[in-house]
C-alpha cells in the first residue's frame, strides 16, 4: 500500500480554524439563544438537568466543577430548578452538610423531552454523512474535548486535594487497590490497556506489599484522609545495587500540585544512598512523564517493541546513576 504524506499545516492556521469550527457549532448547537433544547431553560440549566439525571444523588457542590460553573452561579441554578419544581435536595446520608439532587416526576419528563432533542438534531446532521465520517468524527471530537477537559483541570488542581494531600511511607490499607485503579484508568486512556495490566499492577504491588519493611525497598504514597491518589516504589536488589522504580502515578486531581516532583525526590534521595543504578520502564509518547524523568537525570537508554503491558506498544527503559 502506498502512503501519501499530506502536509502538516501551521499550529496557528489550526488553532485559528478550530475556533472557527467552535464558533459554529455553538451558534447551530443554540447555545447562543436564551433557552435551550425547547425547554425555556437557559443552557447551564439544561445541563445541570442532564447531569443530575445521568447521576442521581450527585452533591451540590459537584455541580459547579461538573459544569465548569463558579459557586454562586451554580447555586442560583439549581435554586432556581428547585423553585419551578424540577429537583429535589436530599441530605447526604454520608455529610449531613451536604446535598444530594434528585429529578423530580417533572424533571424527569423535562430531561426525557431533552433527550430527544439532542437525539434528533444529531441524527439529522448524521444523515447527511457517509459512517466512514461519523466515526472519524466521534473519534476526532472525543480527542478534543478530552484535550480541552484536560488543559482546564491543569490549570485548577482540585483546591481541597491540593491542601489536604500529604505524602507518607509504607502500606496503608487499602493502598493497592487504589493504585491499581489509578494505573488502569489513565493507561486505558493513553494506551487502551486493559484487565490484564490492571491485574499484573496489582498482583505484582500486593506481592510487593508484603515484603515491606525492607531495607533496600520503600513506597510512597500521596494520601489525602483514607484515599490514595498517587504512588512510588523502589524495588532494589542490594546484591547487583540496581533498583527498579515502579507504580509512579499520580490523580489528575493534583496534577499540577508539584506532588509528582516530591515523590520523585524523596525517591531519588533514597537511590543514591543505597544503589548505583536505578531504572523504570515507561511507553512512547507519555512525554510529561519523560521530562520529568530527564530532569531527575535519568537517560533513554532503550527502546523496542513490545508487550509486556498487555498491548503492543513502544516500550522505553530509561536509567540513573547518581552523581558521586
Amino acid at each position: 500500500m502506498d502512503f501519501i504524506d499530506t502536509p502538516v499545516q501551521s499550529r496557528d492556521k489550526t488553532i485559528l480554524e478550530l475556533r472557527e469550527f467552535s464558533r459554529k457549532l455553538v451558534r447551530e448547537l443554540g447555545f447562543m439563544r436564551n433557552t435551550l433544547a425547547d425547554s425555556g431553560l437557559a443552557p447551564s440549566a439544561v445541563h445541570a438537568i442532564i447531569e443530575i439525571g445521568a447521576t442521581p444523588g450527585i452533591q451540590a457542590r459537584d455541580i459547579a466543577q461538573t459544569l465548569r460553573l463558579d459557586k454562586s452561579n451554580a447555586s442560583r441554578q439549581i435554586a432556581r430548578l428547585e423553585a419551578a419544581g424540577l429537583i429535589t435536595r436530599q441530605t447526604s446520608s454520608e455529610d449531613a452538610r451536604s446535598s444530594e439532587l434528585y429529578l423530580t416526576t417533572s424533571g424527569q419528563k423535562l430531561r426525557r423531552k431533552i433527550d430527544k432533542f439532542a437525539t434528533d438534531q444529531v441524527s439529522d446532521a448524521l444523515r447527511r454523512m457517509v459512517p466512514e465520517d461519523q466515526q472519524t468524527l466521534v473519534r476526532s471530537l472525543a480527542l478534543y474535548a478530552d484535550a480541552l477537559a484536560h488543559g482546564h483541570d491543569h490549570k485548577k488542581p482540585h483546591a481541597a486535594h491540593t491542601h489536604s494531600a500529604r505524602i507518607v511511607e509504607g502500606y496503608r490499607p487499602g493502598c493497592i487497590g487504589d493504585v491499581a485503579s489509578l494505573h488502569a484508568r489513565f493507561y486505558a486512556h493513553h494506551a487502551g490497556f486493559g484487565v490484564f495490566f490492571e491485574r499484573r499492577v496489582a498482583t505484582e504491588l500486593a506481592a510487593f506489599a508484603e515484603s515491606l519493611p525492607a531495607p533496600d525497598k520503600a513506597l510512597w504514597l500521596v494520601m489525602d484522609g483514607e484515599r490514595t491518589l498517587g504512588s512510588l516504589a523502589i524495588d532494589g536488589d542490594a546484591a547487583t545495587r540496581v533498583a527498579h522504580l515502579r507504580w509512579f502515578i499520580i490523580d489528575d486531581a493534583l496534577r499540577g500540585s508539584g506532588m509528582g516532583r516530591q515523590l520523585m525526590a524523596r525517591a531519588m534521595e533514597f537511590v543514591d544512598a543505597h544503589y548505583d543504578e536505578t531504572y523504570l520502564w515507561t511507553f512512547k509518547s507519555l512525554d510529561a512523564a519523560r521530562h520529568l524523568y530527564e530532569s531527575f537525570g535519568f537517560t533513554l537508554s532503550d527502546e523496542a517493541e513490545g508487550t509486556q503491558w498487555g498491548t503492543q506498544v513502544t516500550e522505553q527503559r530509561f536509567t540513573r546513576r547518581p552523581v558521586r
